[in-house]
């Protein structure tokens, strides 16, 4: 054969055994194993696998376009032109691949024995942290997934994915360490806060606030301020929807050898711990005003005293911890354009989320599972964990209430699910009105 063939034979083989490898890959619904209960949300499901399937429909259309220029057009062509277009095309499946593989680490994991059930049961938190008191967002559906490590992260819907398409849900990876108690809560509301405060942009406009604060104030904490506000404002969102249980959450993180604790963060977003749960206190006792943050900042810095840090540093944090105050402030009263006129502070439930309120909440509700599993999952997890936090409740038994209704949340959506299939005048796309009875006599939401 002459070398022309050779290539073209070559590379029409190749071409035909991407086809094969394509022809492959299922949608999820035909490979995974797992009970109805750990599924992901429906609608979530629908999403992430139209988003494959157009993936895969789109690359087959390239082969099969590249093979008929291989056998036309194409067929006089150089070698090094026929390969060339080839190679573009194999890189497109592999970024087929990279995404299936990117869902199917959050999807494998539903067919776990119990692990599957309580992921459902996080996704149907997350879906409740993400609702804020704004009108008009379109709230993104959020998927989770364990791994290992001590820190969560998300993939924000909406972001570049692997060759240059927009993530169709946000995914949120929970560390596994975390699996069951009070702290979860905080670490997921934190991830949810980044996609929360991306549909708002509040990155953004706080940025503009800070800078303006920083040409009237010297001293370079604002510049600081400005490096982690896309923290903070994740911070904020799971202290507003949390109230203590985020920060004492938050506390367990970053709780790590003292070099750390106070390391300067540098380009780094993330807040030298020591001033982050100093901001998360401070953030907390201006939404929700209690004697508490200040046991928790008095607790925080007996576990870390400064004084044993070299003086020009010991320094550079006093002086970013004076201005902690002011920023709080700036963020609380905070109006950005998606809000409306209204205050930053005033889109969370600061009445149902106050101290005194989850505590009279945790007297009324007892160990009764069935009425907690009735009530916002947020509000839930802010329940147990002040009541944890103030010795109310053990730490065994909030592993026990929580693992029980993260599997009831987890099996009343999927039950929810199967009764929005059969009502035909309700599109099966649409979230769980928070305040509606399902056909259990369930309610869905918050009682805001």
């Amino acid at each position: 054969m002459e070398t022309g063939a050779v290539v073209a034979a070559l590379l029409d083989s190749e071409a035909r055994g991407l086809l094969s490898r394509l022809n492959q890959i299922k949608p999820f619904v035909m490979h995974e194993t797992m009970v109805q209960a750990a599924a992901l949300p429906t609608d979530a499901q629908l999403i992430i696998e139209r988003f494959l399937h157009a993936g895969r429909e789109q690359l087959r259309t390239k082969v099969s376009e590249f093979l008929r220029w291989l056998h036309g057009p194409g067929r006089s062509a150089p070698a090094a032109q026929q390969q060339k277009r080839f190679v573009l095309v194999r890189l497109e499946f592999n970024v087929v691949l990279t995404q299936f593989d990117l869902f199917t680490e959050v999807v494998t994991q539903r067919s776990e024995a119990e692990t599957g059930i309580w992921l459902s049961g996080l996704d149907v938190l997350a879906d409740d942290a993400l609702r804020v008191d704004v009108e008009g967002t379109r709230e993104a559906r959020a998927v989770c997934y364990l791994a290992r490590g001590a820190g969560a992260a998300i993939r924000r819907a909406n972001t570049r994915l692997p060759g240059g398409k927009p993530n169709p849900v946000a995914i949120i990876r929970i560390p596994r360490e975390r699996m069951i108690g009070s702290g979860i809560a905080s670490s997921l509301c934190h991830e949810v806060g980044h996609q929360g405060a991306a549909q708002l942009d509040l990155v953004t406009s706080l940025r503009v606030d800070i800078r303006r604060a920083a040409r009237t104030e010297s001293g370079g904490h604002w510049l600081v301020f400005d490096r982690w506000i896309s923290e903070i404002i994740a911070d904020m969102w799971s202290v507003g929807k949390l109230g203590l249980t985020s920060t004492v959450g938050l506390l367990a993180v970053v709780s790590l050898p003292k070099f750390f604790v106070f390391r300067d963060s540098g380009d780094d977003p993330h807040p030298t711990p020591y001033l982050r749960v100093l901001i998360s206190s401070a953030v907390g006792e201006a939404l929700y005003p209690h004697p508490q943050w200040q046991i928790m900042r008095s607790t925080w810095k007996q576990m870390y005293p400064i004084d044993v840090l070299p003086s020009a540093r010991r320094t550079r944090i006093e002086n970013t911890e004076a201005a902690i105050g002011r920023l709080v402030d700036l963020l609380v009263h905070h109006r950005a354009p998606a809000l409306k006129g209204r205050e930053l502070g005033s889109i969370w439930p600061l009445k149902e989320r106050r101290p005194e309120n989850l505590g009279r909440l945790h007297q009324e509700w007892g160990d009764d599972v069935a009425v907690m599993a009735r009530q916002s999952p947020s509000l839930v997890f802010a329940v147990i964990g002040q009541a944890k936090a103030t010795g109310a409740i053990s730490p065994e038994a909030e592993n026990a209430l929580l693992t029980r209704l993260l599997t009831i949340w987890a099996v009343r959506s999927s039950l929810d699910a199967v009764h929005r299939v059969n009502t035909p005048h309700q599109p099966s796309n649409t979230p769980p009105d928070p305040g509606r009875q399902n056909s259990h006599g369930v309610k869905n939401g918050d009682h805001r």
